[in-house]
């Protein structure tokens, strides 16, 4: 079973996983997630609940992930984004969100990740899984 589709965004986010905070509550540690991380990720869900597969995938999985950023700049539609955020911490929240919306059984099935980020006339995030 291979899937794929592209979610086009005005703004892509840019907010990562690794923005949670902490604060002490009764001497103990307590995360939680900061407004604009909990805006990024509501994004990102309603953004990808349209392609929730009908069967969620159970076997090893790869992934390709193009992160479509939009052109500032002297850049060029299509040339590589080599400034921040960082391609592995984006790539956390999507999955944390894939796996709450049952795209997989658990993001552990990722055996195979090809992700990039592009400076691009239409910004997005294009996505494809496949069964490997």
């Amino acid at each position: 079973m291979t899937i794929e589709f592209f979610l086009p965004m005005k703004k892509v986010p840019t907010t990562t996983h690794q923005q949670k905070q902490v604060t002490v509550v009764n001497g103990k540690p307590v995360f939680y997630e900061p407004e604009d991380l909990k805006v990024a990720r509501a994004k990102l869900m309603a953004h990808l609940g349209k392609y929730v597969p009908e069967k969620r995938y159970n076997n090893p999985i790869r992934l390709y992930v193009k992160w479509c950023f939009p052109i500032t700049g002297k850049h060029t539609n299509g040339k590589y984004k080599h400034t921040k955020p960082d391609i592995d911490n984006s790539q956390k929240l999507l999955f944390d969100c894939m796996t709450d919306l049952r795209f997989w059984k658990d993001d552990s099935l990722i055996v195979s990740l090809i992700a990039e980020k592009f400076w691009a006339e239409l910004p997005g995030i294009y996505i494809k899984i496949e069964e490997v």
